[in-house]
């Protein structure tokens, strides 16, 4: 097993590094043609229909068809919308959705026309603060796409984004932390060495839940789609857009999904380190099969995202933020406390008082857990609907008015 040298970042000749960066974007944007595919499929099977199966061998070129279409489309400009603003959030959010994945590993050391380099195009010693940045970065594309576009609707969709990345990227990095913790660094490199024994999954099982859960919020898809909920916003932030500008809003989606994935297969789930049984085969995680194995991870979740969109129903917002705020977030702090606590005692060779902290905390955040619960769920019961009032004595049923009194003559 062969892991990157940190000397070897920015040591490549310039050829290899364009080549590895060339790399990422095919694979990147391979991927988002592959996905959209996929889910138009995967959908159509769960809801018993059929998906995409007249272009190309078994529908196999729908993909391409689509983006040629969206390309050859009129690129209609609104009138009353701010134009450089307008035209420049697509590219405001297609851009931070590459760079993200710059500092993502794909695997070990591997020989390049006899060069050795890492499976990866650079790595930084806060590179997953890196991430978090740039993506947050793109956020700002769906904002001023809502702003710039002169309607309500689409404003309303730029509000709901920037309160919805607020909330859930407050979550998403408290999830790191605990992390950080056992890996001793912020380097995706150097944590995906740290799990070569055991990853973090098994060891950090609550921040894996909150980030997954985070990272569907992130990506606005289902059932938390709400800053393009087409049931009441008509089509959220890009209700406006056509054309290559709305093709490079849905590219950014699907390039967030994958990096997104890629982060956690690179903090829970071994990185690029092949699955059990596979592990035991000597030569698994050498060469170009890490990137095999690494590849089936990414999927794996982007499969996920499928099927939360094809099972959930989209939530109410005072619910999407409600789960925030009040659960993720107080959630990730309990869970922090317990990780730092825990293994600091561990570190310090107290065995016996760790394993007694962790149950006294534990207890604690269920019991926190369940008072907030019974709070929310007391919020949430909707009040009895008020009895009908009585009809008046001799009239009719309500709504229906009492009927006026007929008088018959006398034959």
């Amino acid at each position: 097993m062969t892991y990157p040298d940190p000397t070897l970042f920015g040591h490549d000749p310039l050829w290899l590094i364009i080549a590895k960066a060339v790399g990422v974007f095919g694979f990147l944007v391979l991927t988002v043609l592959t996905a959209i595919l996929l889910e138009r499929k995967i959908l159509g099977r769960m809801q018993l229909r059929f998906g995409p199966n007249r272009v190309g061998p078994r529908g196999l070129l729908q993909s391409l068809a689509d983006g040629i279409k969206l390309a050859l489309k009129e690129g209609l400009v609104p009138a009353g919308v701010d134009k450089g603003i307008y035209l420049a959030a697509p590219v405001i959010s297609v851009i931070p959705a590459f760079m993200a994945f710059a500092v993502i590993p794909l695997g070990g050391e591997v020989s390049v026309f006899g060069h050795r380099t890492a499976l990866q195009l650079t790595d930084l010693p806060v590179a997953v603060l890196y991430i978090l940045a740039v993506t947050s970065i793109g956020v700002y594309g769906i904002v001023l796409a809502g702003w710039a576009s002169g309607s309500v609707y689409p404003l309303l969709g730029g509000l709901r984004s920037s309160a919805q990345v607020i909330s859930y990227e407050i979550a998403m990095a408290l999830s790191f932390v605990a992390v950080f913790i056992y890996a001793g660094t912020m380097s995706t490199s150097g944590i995906v060495a740290a799990q070569n024994d055991v990853w973090y999954i098994f060891l950090l099982l609550p921040s894996f839940l909150v980030y997954v859960t985070s990272m569907v919020g992130e990506t606005n898809r289902a059932p938390f789609d709400l800053p393009e909920a087409e049931g009441e916003l008509v089509g959220g932030f890009h209700t406006e857009y056509s054309s290559l500008k709305f093709a490079m809003f849905m590219l950014a989606e699907y390039v967030n999904m994958t990096t997104v994935s890629a982060l956690a297969t690179t903090l829970f789930l071994g990185g690029w380190h092949a699955p059990w049984p596979i592990s035991l085969w000597e030569g698994a995680n050498s060469g170009w099969w890490p990137l095999l194995w690494f590849t089936a991870k990414v999927w794996m979740f982007l499969f996920v995202f499928m099927w939360l969109r094809a099972t959930l129903p989209r939530m109410r917002y005072d619910q999407f933020m409600a789960l925030g705020w009040k659960i993720l977030i107080p959630v990730s702090l309990g869970w922090i406390a317990i990780v730092a606590v825990t293994h600091s005692l561990q570190e310090r060779g107290l065995q016996a008082w760790a394993t007694a902290s962790l149950g006294l905390l534990i207890a604690a955040v269920a019991l926190a857990a369940l008072l907030v619960w019974r709070r929310l769920r007391s919020m949430n019961t909707r009040r009895t609907t008020p009895p009908p009032p009585t009809p008046p004595a001799g009239g009719g049923a309500f709504p229906v008015p009492p009927l006026p009194v007929k008088e018959h003559a006398d034959v």
